[in-house]
Parts: structure tokens; C-alpha cells; sequence
């Protein structure tokens, strides 16, 4: 496979960053951790509502066995090495400036989306890797972990160094390499859709 090139000039952390699945277990303090968390705190958010939030455990601690039990088998089998896992939520519904009550938050997903890119380039820029997960029981992840219904889980984030990709099953090792992305020119038209998937 040949290497990221970007079709225009643009900060290199966004073609070196990807996401592996082989990590070497090491173990990360929570001042580090939180270091990514804050880079997300930081994100964008419509009205500045902020809906995201974070719940993490570390390889190790009691907080750790909550996630990894909602992973699915097979994610559980490479995230096993991970040093944390972060699991995304976003609430729902946000009381605007100047209403009397709670309504639903339509960008809710779109700006813990934005936190999740900032903590994911956080982490690749302090050399730590990360890779999100959307195999996860989320009925099983609300209950173990009492996140209200009012709010949505977006992902699981596995977080470690990045080790030798011999750590994973054979089928996986074929797959752990920096992935491409399609060109520009099918994903942004100028003034009117004119895309064909």
C-alpha cells in the first residue's frame, strides 16, 4: 500500500495519525489520559452546549471490566491490550438560552464527533493511538455503567501504544496499516449536491 498523500497542503498529523489495533499493554497514568480528554473538551459545539461526555477506565483499575465487558468477542480480543478505554455519549437534549425547558439537541452526534477528532489527534501528536469501536452492547454499557436515557453511545475508544502486529490474530495482521481515504473530489462539490454513491 503506498503512502497517505493528501491531494492538498495540509498539517501532516492528519495523514500520520490512523488507528492500529496491535497496542503493547503499557500501562498510562490518568494525568496523560486526561491530557486527550481535554483536547476534547476543547471541540466545537453548537451554542457551545458541550453534549459529549466521557467515561473511561484504565488497563488495571475497577473501572476498566465495565467497558471492556460490553466489547464484542472479536473486539475484545485485540482491545485486550489496550491501555484505556473511553466510551462516547452525547445528551440528547439542551435547554437553549432563553427557554423554559429541555429540547432535543439536533447536533448532539455531530459535535461529540468533533471531540472524538480532537482527542483522537491529542493522543497521535503525544504518540499514543487510538482506534474507536462501534461493536459494543450498548443496552449492557447504559445499565453497567447508569447513563441516563437521555443520552446517546456513539463509540468505544481504545487507547494504548502501538505495538508489533504479530500481538494480533493472523486475519487481523493483513489489516494493520494506515487505510486511505476516497479523493476529494467525490466527497466535496461546490454549491449543490452532485455526488454518486
Amino acid at each position: 500500500m503506498s503512502a497517505r498523500q493528501p491531494t492538498h497542503a495540509i498539517d501532516p498529523q492528519f495523514t500520520q495519525r490512523w488507528s492500529p489495533r496491535a497496542f503493547t499493554g503499557e500501562a498510562i497514568d490518568e494525568p496523560k489520559l486526561l491530557s486527550f480528554l481535554e483536547a476534547a473538551r476543547w471541540a466545537p459545539s453548537g451554542f457551545n452546549a458541550q453534549p459529549w461526555r466521557f467515561l473511561y477506565g484504565r488497563a488495571g483499575t475497577p473501572a476498566w471490566a465495565p467497558l471492556f465487558d460490553t466489547l464484542s468477542a472479536y473486539n475484545q480480543g485485540w482491545a485486550q491490550r489496550a491501555s484505556a478505554l473511553v466510551l462516547i455519549v452525547s445528551r440528547t437534549v439542551w435547554q437553549a438560552p432563553g427557554k423554559d425547558e429541555a429540547g432535543p439537541n439536533v447536533t448532539h452526534a455531530f459535535d461529540a464527533g468533533a471531540a472524538w477528532g480532537h482527542l483522537a489527534l491529542q493522543a497521535s501528536l503525544a504518540g499514543w493511538a487510538t482506534h474507536g469501536i462501534g461493536g459494543f452492547d450498548r443496552d449492557k454499557a447504559r445499565v453497567s455503567l447508569g447513563i441516563p436515557d437521555d443520552y446517546q453511545l456513539h463509540a468505544v475508544i481504545a487507547i494504548g501504544r502501538q505495538g508489533e502486529k504479530t500481538v494480533l490474530p493472523e486475519a487481523l495482521q493483513a489489516r494493520e496499516l494506515p487505510s486511505q481515504r476516497l479523493p476529494l473530489a467525490q466527497l466535496a462539490a461546490e454549491g449543490r449536491f452532485a455526488f454518486t454513491d
